[in-house]
């Protein structure tokens, strides 16, 4: 997968403030404050480039306020760091093309993968299936 750069400049003219905040300068958006998407069946997919990284069949109500998938779409399309902002150690979730941060990933999901990924919603476009 061909890697997308842009300019922080070229980053700024695309997304709004909060996009930008969160997705390039490793942010998160106040719980409950994410635009809902709409109802039926769809791809989440990155904000930044349009990457699908989340099926919606995929998301589960976690309680936190924040959109919570038990595994990504395909895991090519994710990538993951270590985080230690916040005198805390997690795992940051990003986009494999654009390299935006679009939440982080924690071991207390739901099966079949045990896992969390916690995503900001203003990080995420909606496909709906038509």
């Amino acid at each position: 997968m061909d890697k997308i750069t842009k300019t922080d400049a070229e980053w700024r003219a695309q997304l709004s403030d909060l996009a930008y905040k969160v997705t390039r300068q490793h942010g998160t958006e106040r719980a409950g404050t994410h635009e809902d998407f709409p109802e039926g069946p769809g791809t989440f997919t990155c904000v930044g480039c349009g990457l699908p990284v989340f099926d919606k069949a995929h998301k589960f109500d976690s309680g936190t306020g924040w959109p919570s998938f038990y595994q990504p779409m395909d895991p090519d399309h994710v990538g993951t760091s270590e985080d230690r902002r916040l005198f805390m150690r997690r795992t940051e979730v990003h986009c494999a093309r654009c390299d935006s941060h679009l939440g982080h990933v924690f071991p207390d999901g739901p099966a079949p993968t045990g896992l969390r990924y916690c995503i900001n919603g203003v990080a995420l476009g909606f496909d709906p299936e038509t």
